[in-house]
């Protein structure tokens, strides 16, 4: 476990944090909330680290400014919607992204899960990266109504909260209806970040539920 550096096509350097358990056969990247590759994010990794996946999770707002982690507040929403503001998706995609997933590539197949922004993300990978990565999971990414026309190469599913503040459950259901050949689950009582442990909104019921449902899809598409 630990920090590198990761270098992506155009020759931009950025951190990531990683762990390589012994034996791993399959990779996941981890793609960060808005607040950047925090504390939480880090226990992720190393979760799915416990698991016997090799785990990364690139830092993508290095391109703005290097070594962001913000805390769980409105302070820190505000500023972290700055950064993300500040990138392209499709740079931030098809450059750093694809730089993490270049890095695990080696070890097998390559899932891609991400949360908040990062689940946004995650959703963009499926289309942009279809040719690296054998699967994508997005957890209640706010732009994905916005990109809903973008048609997934690679098996793909979403989890969301019903009481959602962020995404109203009429853009889900139309995220759903437009892209029947998604996997798409809504969790009963759960908020946005329900699965951030570090946060008021975690529900560890719809958490639990939501990462065997992750684990199980991924491995359904030969990722561990």
């Amino acid at each position: 476990m630990g920090t590198l550096e990761l270098t992506a096509s155009d020759g931009h350097v950025l951190g990531a944090y990683e762990a390589h358990p012994d034996g791993a056969t399959a990779a996941v990247v981890i793609l960060q909330e808005v607040f950047g590759v925090t504390g939480h994010i880090r226990s992720v990794v190393d979760r799915f680290a416990d698991l016997g996946y090799r785990t990364v999770a690139p830092a993508v707002f290095d391109r703005v400014e290097r070594g962001v982690e913000l805390g769980y507040t409105a302070e820190g929403l505000d500023r972290g919607r700055t950064l993300r503001e500040s990138l392209e998706w499709d740079d931030t995609v098809g450059r750093d992204i694809a730089a993490a997933v270049d890095h695990v590539t080696v070890t097998g197949p390559v899932g891609v899960v991400g949360y908040c922004y990062g689940g946004s993300l995650a959703w963009l990978c499926a289309s942009g990266l279809g040719d690296s990565i054998a699967a994508s999971v997005g957890y209640y990414g706010g732009q994905i109504h916005q990109f809903r026309h973008r048609v997934p190469a690679v098996p793909t599913m979403l989890h969301f909260g019903e009481l959602d503040p962020l995404i109203p459950l009429a853009d889900v259901n139309e995220v759903a209806a437009e892209r029947p050949e998604v996997t798409v689950h809504v969790y009963e009582g759960a908020d946005h970040g329900f699965n951030c442990d570090d946060r008021s909104s975690y529900n560890d019921a719809a958490a639990a539920l939501a990462q065997d449902r992750t684990l199980s899809f991924l491995r359904a598409q030969g990722v561990g």
